[in-house]
């Protein structure tokens, strides 16, 4: 089986577990099968640290971005910054990046217009975007349609919105992630999104350290557990574990050509 966490943060992961060791973590998550990683970026401060992690192994990929609640104006990055970061050919992706509309309160209009700055730096380098959006859905679908981010597309990633929304983002040609959450006995809405989105534009995450899924909700997340994601979402939809992982894994791929599989 060849699954892909396709949204985790693996400098920020509790090792506990693992010594204290990334290597461990990561061979934990290959016996289950998870052969590939998208490291995803919400700081710049971290952002060499986080790049040097995939540069060391062939099968972790990343990305460049700010999330949309860091509020340090000393980082707040250019058009012209995130293309120069972009540049190396370990990032394959910008974001994550978005709205959020819950964590942050106040005037937010610094928000849309860093989003607006992360769409245009994905269009001049023809990459996809990672879109993070919490109580934010009509502004989030609305700025990607005026930026024009269907000639890009990307994933809305760790999925909790309606149908409508989902069917929006389907039709500017973004992927669906579904993350831990979809696997919590309360989130029937999110379950029945998960239901109807098709399968060639689905993509399964962890978010670790973040949103570990049951059996260990509350717990701290990790790649491994991307497979918890996997068998719940194929038993919802009534498929095979081989069949979500296979669908799952071509979609990564296909969603995030310049990652080395």
């Amino acid at each position: 089986m060849y699954l892909v966490d396709s949204h985790c943060h693996l400098d920020q992961l509790d090792l506990s577990a693992h010594r204290g060791e990334l290597d461990l973590a990561l061979k934990a998550a290959q016996t289950v099968g998870v052969q590939h990683f998208l490291c995803v970026c919400i700081t710049l401060r971290d952002f060499k640290a986080m790049l040097e992690i995939a540069k060391k192994y062939s099968f972790v990929s990343a990305t460049v971005g700010l999330h949309p609640n860091e509020r340090d104006i000393d980082q707040e990055p250019t058009i012209e910054e995130l293309i120069v970061l972009a540049s190396d050919p370990k990032i394959v992706a910008i974001g994550e990046t978005g709205l959020d509309y819950f964590r942050s309160a106040g005037d937010l209009d610094w928000q849309r217009v860093r989003f607006r700055r992360h769409i245009i730096a994905a269009k001049q380098l023809q990459k996809p975007l990672i879109v993070h959006t919490r109580q934010a859905k009509a502004d989030t679908l609305a700025i990607l349609k005026e930026e024009k981010a269907e000639t890009v597309g990307g994933v809305m990633h760790c999925f909790t919105e309606d149908w409508l929304t989902a069917k929006a983002a389907l039709d500017l040609g973004f992927y669906i992630s579904f993350s831990g959450i979809v696997t919590f006995k309360n989130a029937t809405d999110c379950q029945a999104v998960a239901k109807k989105v098709p399968l060639e534009s689905i993509l399964i995450e962890t978010d670790s350290p973040y949103l570990a899924p049951n059996p260990h909700r509350g717990k701290r997340n990790e790649p491994a557990y991307v497979r918890y994601v996997a068998e719940y979402l194929a038993e919802l939809r009534g498929i095979s574990v081989a069949e979500l992982s296979e669908a799952t894994t071509d979609n990564f791929f296909k969603c995030f050509k310049e990652a080395k599989r």
